[in-house]
């Protein structure tokens, strides 16, 4: 059981909450939202599950990977991971991962091939940050912003003549990440000023444009800005109080926060498309990822 769970460890269960709430954003943006119901078509239904799980396979292989790639230095800077540790071995949490990324592609290769090549696109990317990207001061955080990027565009694939039209929603998650990767590299020794002030910006460009957005594409408009406030409570405290005292410990806490308000970001976008219900239903989510980010680590 103990190998069973450093194994689970490896995918960060709460971040694969915060990915499956990407799915459902792009989901709600395309419109097949409204199809669910009534469920005389289960054609929707089901390629929603089968989307869901092709996220769970794509980011837990992701991640899972980041850790077979950083293990020799994992062993230096942060031991308690499982496989320096010695809970799991870099052979098994590689084949772990490799499997969890063909599930993923797989499985949203059922939906359609449009789809399935968007998936292929996030598990290349993901790889490629995992073994290089994460390194490269400028092209790090593109790469793991275009991964996200692309798993909220899965979810708009379900109906494939709407990535042309909403493909510049991409931008969001994109920026979005890239600033807590921006962020997270003063997790270790602290001290990343530049960095914080530039996520900061970046968050506040992004809590700009998601309320444009909510203002051009829905007529009521006005259900999103709950959401919108509860996602700028959420980011904005810890970071400012991270760029204030620049300690590793409250780095942390930043990236922590940034990553769970990933859930607040998918809501907020899908009740700007799809209204408050849908948002709310996506919020839902948020008790999950903070129930299981108390028993597994986000970062």
């Amino acid at each position: 059981m103990g190998k069973l769970k450093a194994h689970v460890r490896l995918t960060r269960p709460a971040n694969i909450v915060t990915a499956i709430a990407d799915i459902l954003a792009g989901f709600s943006v395309s419109g097949a939202v409204w199809l669910l119901y009534p469920m005389e078509d289960t054609y929707w239904f089901f390629s929603l599950l089968w989307l869901m799980l092709s996220t769970i396979g794509l980011y837990g292989g992701g991640v899972a990977f980041n850790d077979v790639f950083d293990a020799e230095l994992d062993a230096k800077e942060r031991p308690e991971r499982p496989i320096p540790s010695g809970q799991a071995t870099v052979t098994s949490a590689g084949w772990m991962a490799f499997g969890l990324m063909l599930m993923g592609v797989l499985a949203a290769w059922m939906v359609n091939a449009f789809s399935g090549w968007i998936a292929i696109s996030i598990a290349l990317l993901a790889v490629l940050y995992d073994a290089w990207g994460k390194h490269q001061l400028i092209f790090g955080p593109i790469n793991m912003g275009l991964c996200r990027a692309g798993n909220l565009l899965l979810g708009v694939s379900v109906i494939p003549e709407m990535i042309g039209k909403y493909w510049y929603l991409g931008l969001i998650p994109l920026f979005y990440v890239a600033a807590i990767t921006m962020v997270s590299r003063g997790e270790v020794h602290g001290k990343n000023k530049s960095a914080l002030q530039g996520g900061m910006f970046i968050y506040l460009l992004i809590v700009t444009a998601i309320f444009i957005l909510s203002f051009i594409h829905y007529e009521n408009w006005w259900e999103s800005l709950p959401f919108l406030i509860l996602l700028v409570y959420f980011i904005f405290p810890p970071l400012w109080r991270a760029l204030k005292f620049q300690e590793p410990s409250l780095i942390g806490k930043a990236v922590k926060a940034a990553v769970l308000a990933l859930i607040i970001l998918n809501a907020t976008l899908a009740s700007a498309f799809s209204g408050w219900v849908v948002g709310l239903c996506i919020l839902l989510l948020l008790p999950l990822s903070l129930k299981l980010a108390k028993v597994f680590a986000v970062t």
